[in-house]
């Protein structure tokens, strides 16, 4: 299915709503609650990495009271794990991914977000995980991001790829629904973590 393909007015209009509750829920945080739920997103998720047989990591640079990935990279870095960060495509709505490595410099996009200045990319197929940043979630791997479809413009069609990376939303708890409502172009996840516990999906 196209991911232009025209969306459910039912579920356009809930996630509007959606979106600007939960929002509003994770820029509530407090700083020390920030800096909590980054740290024990660590613990959450480290079970996870030892099973990536290419160590290549994507994450993204948290924006508007997302879980920050920080500590992580940190966690990342010393065990020589690869870690990539995205960057906009300059004529698409979808995403490159670059290295970045610690104190590499950034630049930030037109919506504010800091990007690697590296020149090299890597095709998504060549990453063996991606954490991706969510709005809201459920545990069935249903995923609200932030409207502008750029992960499910990336990774639409990846099963027909040589190499499905993992696909894993990252959110506060805080962010957990139900029920999320989905349209037809909106990808499958392969698991979520928050800073409370992993959730696998399928």
């Amino acid at each position: 299915m196209s991911v232009n393909a025209t969306p459910n007015p039912s579920n356009a209009i809930q996630k509007v709503e959606l979106r600007r509750r939960l929002r509003k829920a994770r820029r509530s945080l407090s700083y020390s609650e920030q800096q909590a739920a980054a740290n024990a997103l660590v613990e959450a998720i480290r079970p996870q990495l030892s099973v990536a047989k290419t160590p290549r990591i994507a994450m993204y640079w948290a924006a508007d009271g997302e879980i920050s990935l920080e500590p992580l990279m940190e966690y990342c870095f010393d065990l020589g794990i690869e870690v990539y960060l995205p960057v906009l495509h300059p004529f698409k709505p979808r995403l490159w991914f670059a290295q970045y490595s610690p104190g590499a410099p950034l630049l930030d996009n037109h919506f504010g977000i800091p990007e690697p200045q590296a020149k090299q990319r890597i095709k998504s197929w060549q990453l063996s995980m991606v954490l991706l940043p969510l709005v809201g979630f459920d545990e069935f791997g249903g995923r609200i991001g932030m409207g502008g479809g750029f992960y499910d413009r990336t990774f639409a069609g990846k099963e027909r790829w040589p190499h499905k990376p993992k696909l894993i939303g990252v959110a506060h708890e805080c962010q957990k629904l139900e029920k999320v409502p989905l349209e037809p172009w909106d990808i499958a996840l392969t698991g979520v973590v928050s800073d409370k516990q992993w959730y696998s999906v399928g």
